[in-house]
């Protein structure tokens, strides 16, 4: 991707000045998450150097400022990821109620080690700080829903609907 390719759609950079607008002149960096978020909704689910070059540009801002946001934050993707992410809260609560052994079966079950993506791009597996839903342990998330009190037999069923070429990253599945 080079840098003459990178363009929000006109709807997108409609959102992109309403969030700057929000902000005094020079504080235009204040709107930097939001339209991170959108970058990487818009430029295919993560957030390359050239596209966080391009937010750079757009905040007028260094792109060392944009990458040390980005790296800090693990809800944004510094590599292409699959269709379907499994994020597993991986804090103390969940790790007192077995994440860990949920997080080895389903390596074992997609054949991928933590933080890769299959091959055919359908899912990704991550670990990620508390998700605030403690009481629901082990828990993952997914898309914008929660998958909680996970076992083996639900792992399985996730893998099994959220394969399937008609998955919807907005429906919240009965698992």
């Amino acid at each position: 991707m080079t840098n003459t390719e990178i363009k929000f759609s006109d709807a997108t950079m409609k959102r992109v000045n309403e969030l700057i607008s929000h902000y005094p002149e020079g504080k235009q960096k204040s709107a930097l998450l939001p339209i991170l978020h959108l970058a990487q909704n818009e430029f295919g689910g993560w957030l390359d150097v050239p596209v966080m070059d391009y937010v750079a540009s757009l905040l007028n801002i260094e792109p060392i400022e944009v990458y040390e946001v980005a790296t800090f934050y693990t809800m944004y993707n510094l590599k292409k990821v699959g269709r379907c992410m499994i994020e597993f809260c991986h804090t103390g609560p969940c790790l007192l109620r077995d994440v860990e052994p949920l997080i080895e079966y389903t390596e074992k079950k997609l054949g991928i080690k933590l933080g890769e993506t299959t091959p055919d791009g359908k899912f990704t597996i991550k670990a990620v700080e508390c998700l605030g839903a403690c009481g629901y342990a082990p828990m993952a998330q997914i898309g914008k829903h929660y998958y909680e009190f996970l076992t083996k037999e639900k792992i399985d069923k996730i893998i099994e609907e959220f394969g399937k070429p008609d998955y919807d990253p907005f429906k919240k599945y009965d698992i």
